[in-house]
């Protein structure tokens, strides 16, 4: 089971440096700044759509199976809570980085989950490892044009991607070996994310996707979400 674990984890988070090369090469070769914007935005939007998808047929789904109505609405909004004030906090002391900041901090708790969750519900824990590494992909691909933007020299933000891919791996052993047993924490840790989520896409993702003249970058969310009923479905 851990070497699974590994095994998924580590698939789901090595999208986070092939989604940084692919951003970096998009870099050297597109040079028209227009396309660039609409391609950002778009790939912004795409990845909206899938952390939508993960909330509505993994994170609470299957985080109310195990927990009351009452306890899943106040972990669900306790998450939002936590994001609300660790949002505040990063803007205030840090650079303008919010994809890069959002991809962090629903990367770790999903990968906790997903450590945990493979134990009790293997199909779950697959859906979990696809979604994330669907939605790491085109975030990652936009950090690294958000990094770039910020001052960050191209081996430098090359560099965080790559130790940020191995992350998932950690903090998936922890889920497993800390919550295997614990069905109710895992299900109040995948609940307390889910309303974490929901809080940065419409806080700090959804408005950087508005683009004049270019409504059909909305189009990316509807995707997105497709990527996610498609494996929803296969599992």
């Amino acid at each position: 089971m851990p070497y699974e674990i590994i095994f998924f984890s580590f698939l789901a988070g090595s999208t986070v440096f092939i989604g940084g090369l692919f951003s970096y090469f998009f870099e050297k070769t597109v040079l028209n700044r227009q396309i660039k914007i609409k391609i950002i935005h778009f790939l912004t939007a795409f990845a909206t759509g899938i952390m939508l998808a993960a909330v509505a047929f993994v994170l609470v789904p299957k985080g109310m199976d195990t927990l009351s109505i009452g306890f899943s609405i106040s972990i669900f909004l306790l998450g939002a809570i936590v994001f609300y004030f660790l949002d505040d906090y990063i803007n205030k002391n840090s650079a303008s980085i919010p994809q890069f900041i959002s991809m962090l901090l629903d990367f770790v708790p999903e990968s906790i989950a997903l450590g945990a969750v493979f134990v009790y519900d293997y199909n779950t824990g697959i859906l979990l490892a696809i979604f994330i590494a669907c939605q790491n992909l085109p975030e990652a691909f936009t950090s690294y044009i958000e990094l770039r933007a910020s001052a960050f020299k191209k081996s430098r933000a090359l560099l965080m991607l790559f130790v940020f891919s191995f992350i998932g791996v950690v903090f998936s052993l922890i889920g497993f070996y800390l919550l295997k047993d614990r069905p109710e924490l895992t299900s109040s840790l995948m609940l307390f994310a889910a309303g974490g989520i929901l809080y940065l896409i419409f806080e700090d993702i959804a408005p950087s996707m508005k683009l004049k003249d270019s409504r059909f970058i909305a189009f990316g969310v509807n995707l997105g979400f497709i990527v996610g009923m498609l494996s929803e479905a296969m599992i």
